[in-house]
């Protein structure tokens, strides 16, 4: 007997209430500052005596709040670029690859998910300081790309395990280098684990605030950084203006990644084999197979004529028990 939803009883129910818990603490916070960042009051008091725009005009008219908001896409952009290519081919290696230590490598690639954040921004801003990339951008990209590498590695490792190999076979012995075979078949299948790659590691980039910390100069931050700076100066309703567009543009991310992942998977997939590639076509009806018989005049096969001279002209060939019997005459063999 199927557990279903309406055999569960009170316990259904209280699994309702666990969802709705879940869902109004992840909400709520979200609700508050949002509610923040349009009070009238310049402290942040809740509920707000009145509405207004005025923090939103002090953000956009600060040059530090949009610089710190553009570095933040700059290095969300160039870090997933980098993660979804380096975990293309790390994917590769780990899907189709038969070497020894390879389920060692893929716990290896996947270190920086279960590695504590501070424990990583310490050996990263103490490697970087050494080779003078704390505080660039190119430093920024790197240490992004290395905690959103894991992320980018999950959804195409699974794309690439429940891809049929088959298919990429045939393309190779239809004529196509192993790369086109790659480029014109394989990725195109695969294109919802890439979209869902860059996705994640976009967001990873986007709401990282540790690393960052540690990352950051002073003419160089991101903006969960340039957030974190202005709480530890002054508690105003700009910051939770800052934070409610930082919560936003997430959102944003999410939902269009949705709507995008959606029509992806609507269109159709390349087929293949081509045409060039394919088997030539059956003909519809077989040709029928005859056989030679004797004269009805003749009552046994013994009184058959032998000699090809004696056979008469008027000799019929039969299709064979299993077909209906030929319409037209042929000549009879030797």
């Amino acid at each position: 007997m199927l557990l279903t939803y309406h055999r569960l009883g009170g316990l259904g129910i209280a699994l309702w209430a666990v969802t709705i818990f879940v869902c109004l603490f992840l909400l709520v916070p979200i609700v508050f500052i949002a509610a923040l960042s349009f009070g009238a009051s310049q402290w942040l008091i809740f509920p707000p005596p009145g509405w207004t725009l005025r923090w939103y005009r002090e953000l956009a008219a600060d040059p530090r709040w949009l610089e710190a908001a553009l570095t933040s896409a700059k290095v969300g952009f160039l870090s997933a670029a980098l993660s979804v290519l380096l975990g293309l081919m790390a994917s590769f290696a780990l899907v189709r690859g038969r070497f020894p230590g390879r389920n060692l490598l893929k716990a290896l690639f996947l270190t920086p998910m279960v590695l504590p954040v501070i424990v990583f921004a310490v050996a990263v801003y103490a490697l970087f300081l050494r080779i003078g990339l704390n505080g660039t951008l190119l430093g920024f990209v790197l240490a992004h790309t290395v905690l959103a590498f894991p992320f980018a590695v999950i959804p195409i490792v699974n794309s690439l395990e429940g891809f049929d190999k088959s298919i990429e076979d045939a393309a190779v012995l239809c004529g196509a280098s192993p790369l086109q075979a790659k480029l014109k078949i394989t990725l195109p299948a695969i294109r919802i684990g890439l979209f869902s790659a860059a996705i994640f590691a976009f967001l990873i980039s986007w709401d990282e605030v540790v690393v960052a910390i540690f990352m950051a100069s002073p003419d160089l931050q991101t903006l969960p950084v340039r957030i974190w700076g202005a709480l530890r100066q002054d508690l105003t309703p700009v910051i939770a203006a800052a934070s409610t567009i930082l919560v936003a543009f997430t959102l944003l991310v999410m939902a269009a990644a949705a709507l995008v992942r959606r029509r992806i998977s609507r269109c159709p997939r390349p087929s293949f084999p081509s045409a060039a590639c394919a088997r030539p076509t059956e003909p519809s009806s077989p040709p029928t197979m005859c056989r030679w018989r004797s004269p009805r005049a003749s009552s046994s096969p013994s009184s058959a004529p032998r000699d090809r001279a004696s056979r008469p002209r008027s000799t019929r060939w039969r299709a064979s028990t299993s077909r209906p019997r030929a319409t037209s005459c042929c000549a009879a063999r030797p």
